[in-house]
C-alpha cells in the first residue's frame, strides 16, 4: 500500500485523498483500505531507515555530509492539534499555523537522500504570562533532536565526516556534542555571537561580537567561542545578493585542516537540503492532503518523503531533477486526457 500511495503522491498535481486514489485504481483499492493504511501505526525515522538504506549504502562515502535542517509548511484551514500548531517560520518572520518538522539528509556532493526526519509535536499547553493566552510548545528543543538523529545516524553506521546546519542550529551544545562524536562541521554563526582571538584574550573574558572583529575575507582565523570549550577555525564570506547589495557569513569548522576554499565548498552543500524541502512541497504532495488526525496527518507526511526517495532514485538513472520528471509525467497525462477526449467527440 505504501508503494502504491507513494505513487499516487508522485502523479497527483492537485490535492491527494482516498477517494482521489481509489477513483484512480478503479477501485481496485477501496478508499476504506487506504484510510486504514494512514490510520496505522504512525511511521518514523525508523521506518525511513528501512526504506532508504539500501540506496544510501550505493552512495555514501568517508567524505559525505549530514544536512540539517528544519522547514514550516503553513495549513492555515485545517484544525489545530499536537503537530498543526503554530510556529515561527523565520523565512517569513512571523508564526504561521502548520507543521515543523526537522529533516536530516545524506549527500556524497552529487546524490542526495533523506534520511531521518522529526515531526515537531507541541503537546504542552501553557498560558502565556505576556497575553493571557493559551498556547502549546514541545517538550524537546530543535537542537536536541539534531543530536539524537546524529546519535543515530551513527549507530546506523552511516558514513559521513561532515555536518551542515544553518544558522539556527550552532549552539554550543550541538558543536559539542558534534566533537565528542569525533565528526566534523561547518555551521554558520549570527553577527553577535561572541568570540575571542587569542586565548589570552578568553582567559581574560575579552569576548566581542563577531561582527566587530577584523576578519579578514580570504583566510581562515583560530579563534575561541564564548561558552566553547575547544577552538574553532572561522571563515568570512563575503557575497553579492540578488538585489545587488552585499552580505557577510561567517564559518566556523573544528576541522583545523581546512582552509577558506574547501569551507565554503562544503558548506555550499547545505543547499541540498532547501532542493529537498521544495521537492516535497511541490512534487510529493506534503501538505495537500486533507488527512484530519495526527496519526493520519503524520503518516501522510512520512510518505510525502518516501515518495521523494523514490524521485532521487529515478533522478540518478534518468538524468532529470524532480521538476522534469514531474513535468515529463504531466506532459503523459496530457497527451493521455487529449487522445481520450478526442475518441469521445468521435464516438458523437
Amino acid at each position: 500500500m505504501l508503494d502504491l500511495y507513494t505513487d499516487y503522491l508522485i502523479c497527483s498535481f492537485s490535492q491527494t485523498s482516498a477517494t482521489g486514489m481509489a477513483s484512480l485504481l478503479s477501485g481496485n483499492v477501496s478508499h476504506d483500505q487506504i484510510t486504514r493504511f494512514l490510520s496505522e501505526e504512525e511511521r518514523t525515522s525508523k521506518d525511513l531507515w528501512k526504506i532508504v538504506k539500501p540506496s544510501l549504502r550505493e552512495i555514501e562515502t568517508e567524505d559525505g555530509c549530514l544536512v540539517f535542517d528544519d522547514t514550516v509548511e503553513e495549513k492555515p484551514y485545517t484544525d489545530e492539534n499536537d503537530i498543526i500548531a503554530w510556529h515561527f517560520d523565520h523565512t517569513v518572520g512571523r508564526s504561521v499555523k502548520g507543521i515543523n518538522t526537522l529533516n536530516c539528509i545524506y549527500t556524497n556532493g552529487e546524490k542526495t537522500l533523506p534520511v531521518s526526519f522529526e515531526i515537531v509535536k507541541k503537546t504542552e499547553r501553557f498560558i502565556d504570562p505576556k497575553t493571557g493566552k493559551e498556547k502549546r510548545r514541545s517538550l524537546r528543543n530543535k537542537n536536541a533532536m539534531l543530536q539524537e538523529i546524529l546519535d543515530q545516524m551513527l549507530h546506523n553506521a552511516v558514513k559521513f565526516r561532515y555536518v551542515l546546519t544553518d544558522i539556527w542550529f550552532g549552539s554550543t551544545e550541538t558543536m559539542t556534542h558534534i566533537q565528542e562524536k569525533k565528526k566534523y562541521f561547518v555551521l554558520p554563526l549570527k553577527e553577535n555571537r561572541l568570540i575571542a582571538l587569542s586565548e589570552e584574550e578568553k582567559r581574560k573574558g575579552q569576548f566581542r561580537a563577531v561582527s566587530l572583529q577584523a576578519i579578514e575575507t580570504g583566510r581562515t582565523v583560530k579563534v575561541y567561542l564564548k561558552g566553547l570549550a575547544f577552538p574553532v577555525y572561522l571563515v568570512r564570506q563575503v557575497f553579492t545578493n540578488k538585489d545587488g547589495g552585499s552580505g557577510t557569513l561567517y564559518l566556523v569548522t573544528n576541522d583545523r585542516t581546512l582552509d577558506f576554499e574547501s569551507v565554503t565548498n562544503i558548506y555550499h552543500k547545505r543547499w541540498r537540503i532547501e532542493e529537498f524541502h521544495k521537492s516535497i512541497k511541490s512534487n510529493t504532495g506534503f501538505s495537500k492532503s486533507p488527512t484530519q488526525t495526527v496519526r493520519t496527518q503524520s503518516n501522510h507526511f512520512f510518505a510525502s518523503i518516501c515518495a521523494n526517495v523514490k524521485l532521487e532514485c529515478l533522478k540518478w538513472k534518468r538524468g532529470k531533477n524532480h521538476f522534469a520528471l514531474k513535468a515529463e509525467i504531466y506532459a503523459q497525462a496530457l497527451q493521455g486526457a487529449f487522445s481520450e477526449l478526442r475518441k469521445l467527440q468521435e464516438a458523437v
